[in-house]
């Protein structure tokens, strides 16, 4: 179980391993490619949108590959890159901050993978099957209805694939932070980052099951003939915007909160502070998740809801304001008077704060119903959400990223390259959205493919463009980087930045069964508290024993594999319900063999432990 064991292990065995993995580190590292690879697709989508509009009337693209390529840039930044990266850090980080050996379902942790994976791979088959999805990231209908091909279909069953692999990893998460805690470890004190993704993982038990319904009447609608939303035949086209939004609006707090917990774990360490006002932090993100389900219809100010639906929820969004103000003061306090290291996952957490106060600011205009007439469907709103998912979500993914790499992989990414990719990617996000503002209040539309000369909106445009060029120059120093440093493959110790929390204890990368003996925590910032007291490592809270470990499994594997076979036959019909049959056979039979298995897992005995000799830290 050795890295050098892995080291010298061929190609296949490699394979085999994280095809059949329920370590939670592993799960981490796939989730890690899985999520990279989608956000580089997506950023090509991205660039591709860019060049079309760098000059009025271009003729880069046809209007309908526009179409399908702005709907799965958006599709995919979200559901495919943004999740997934965020559920790289969970996996990676969570149980090491809570003390636990692993989730408390590894095999349905795998699953989430598997799912995730499976449905973002059919839904990049529409490319090569007739076009993909074309009605828009939020596939409104009837337009999403009545869009011609499969690319919809793809993009309703692909999701839902996807989405049931979400729903098993949020449920997953909760169990494993109320039963899987160390002793010592009391709510009040978790680390920030496990806080926020509890909360997040609380928001998907209660916002995708909105999604899946709406996906699963949307299926039906166009491949079985019912009319759920075709007003004609007494359907109603507006349901399909509630049960959108009411996942959707939830979503964007399940992806930004754990970014605010990587803020939370990374100035206060390159602060050499505490955490300022730890329980007003607690606290406001419960009240951003409670207020995050009563603010879905702010996208709906247009619709003609009425005065009354309409202000009651302009005042709910003006409300989340203040708990997400409580965070930003907080951070700044958290600053105050701290030694300061400029490290750069710092820089990321320094250039977050006002980019994503930006984006807030933006949003406390949009929630006014009369002034959201205006903005609505302009490129106002763009550049406010993007202020706030690039700004927010993906600035608090890198900062994690950076941060946790040795703890992933043992291994220190260069500092100078990180401080080009930021500096990059952040000049280039701000020329990039910022002139956005503009252009929407001038009066140019999201989502049409051209715009037209004289009408003023040239330079901000290929400002936009020019900005969308360096934020792509900084993800390939990323890259870069990356390549660089595993194949140079310095290793560091369990506790590179001199950190404050339980996972740096451990050495980098962990072993497989995290800790050798449960960790006792004594306070808040357990292991500075040991720090401070001179100890250097964390007291164990039990005698060194036997651990007893899951058995890998290829079956998670099989389930998703079956979906996603099933999936094919469900949206082509006729000849092909021979696949649906196949693929559900796989899906029910591989359910079956595990329920049937009496896969008890297996001992790592105290012996074995006793020869690996200290394992604090590295």
């Amino acid at each position: 179980m050795s890295t050098t064991a892995n080291q010298k292990a061929g190609i296949g065995s490699v394979l085999w391993d994280y095809l059949t993995t329920v370590d939670h580190k592993k799960i981490a590292i796939l989730y890690l490619i899985g999520g990279m690879f989608f956000f580089l697709v997506g950023g090509l989508q991205a660039m591709l949108i860019r060049i079309q509009l760098i000059v009025p009337e271009n003729e880069f693209l046809s209007a309908q590959f526009y179409n399908e390529v702005l709907t799965m840039h958006g599709t995919t930044m979200i559901f495919l890159a943004a999740m997934p990266l965020l559920f790289a850090l969970m996996n990676a980080v969570l149980p090491l901050q809570i003390g636990a050996r692993d989730v408390a379902f590894p095999f349905v942790n795998a699953l989430g993978f598997w799912l995730f994976f499976f449905g973002g791979i059919f839904l990049n088959i529409s490319w090569f099957t007739g076009g993909a999805p074309d009605a828009g990231w939020t596939a409104y209908a009837p337009l999403s209805v009545f869009s011609e091909g499969h690319g919809v279909d793809y993009y309703a069953i692909g999701l839902q694939i996807s989405g049931f692999g979400t729903l098993m990893a949020g449920i997953n998460f909760l169990v494993t932070v109320i039963n899987m805690r160390a002793p010592g470890m009391t709510y009040m004190r978790m680390p920030l980052f496990t806080w926020t993704s509890f909360i997040a993982s609380v928001l998907i038990l209660f916002a995708f099951p909105a999604l899946t319904v709406g996906l699963f009447l949307l299926t039906f609608d166009r491949l079985f003939g019912a009319n759920f939303f075709n007003p004609d035949m007494g359907g109603n086209a507006i349901i399909w915007e509630h049960l959108f939004w009411i996942f959707g609006h939830p979503e964007v707090y399940i992806l930004i909160l754990p970014a605010f917990g990587v803020f939370s774990e990374v100035i206060p360490a390159f602060a050499k502070k505490r955490l300022f006002g730890y329980s007003s932090m607690v606290f406001a993100t419960i009240l951003i998740a409670f207020l995050g389900f009563m603010v879905w219809a702010h996208h709906m100010f247009t619709v003609g809801l009425g005065p009354i639906a309409n202000s009651i929820f302009a005042v709910a969004t003006m409300a989340i304001a203040v708990p997400t103000g409580i965070k930003i003061f907080n951070w700044l306090f958290t600053l105050w008077g701290g030694q300061i290291r400029m490290t750069s996952p710092m820089v990321w957490a320094l250039g977050f704060i006002p980019t994503f106060t930006i984006g807030g600011m933006t949003g406390v205009m949009l929630a006014s119903a009369a002034a959201d007439f205006q903005y609505h469907d302009s490129y106002f709103v763009v550049a406010h959400f993007h202020y706030v998912i690039v700004g927010g979500v993906v600035l608090g993914i890198f900062a994690g990223l950076i941060y946790w790499w040795p703890k992933m992989f043992g291994t220190l990414l260069n500092e100078k390259l990180n401080h080009w990719f930021f500096w990059l990617f952040f000049i280039g996000f701000h020329l990039t959205f910022f002139v956005q503002h503009f252009l929407g209040l001038m009066g140019m539309p999201r989502r049409y493919w051209v715009f037209l000369e004289d009408q003023g909106l040239d330079l901000f445009n290929l400002i936009s463009t020019i900005g969308a060029f360096f934020m792509a120059a900084g993800t390939l120093v990323f890259l870069f980087n990356i390549v660089k440093t595993q194949m140079k493959g310095e290793k560091v110790s369990g506790d590179p930045w001199d950190a404050r929390t339980l996972e740096w204890s451990i050495p980098s990368p962990p072993p497989f069964y995290n800790f050798k003996q449960e960790p006792l925590v004594r306070g808040l910032d357990p292991l500075w508290i040991e720090k401070m007291q001179g100890n250097g490592k964390i007291q164990p809270a039990e005698p060194l024993g036997d651990i007893h470990m899951p058995n890998r499994s290829l079956t998670p594997f099989m389930i998703s594999l079956g979906l996603f076979v099933a999936g094919f036959g469900v949206m082509y019909q006729g000849g092909m319900w021979v696949l649906a049959g196949i693929g559900f056979a796989i899906t029910f039979g591989s359910m079956l063999y595990r329920s049937l298995k009496d896969d008890i897992g297996y001992h790592v005995h105290k012996e074995e432990l006793e020869e690996e000799g200290d394992g604090s830290n590295g």
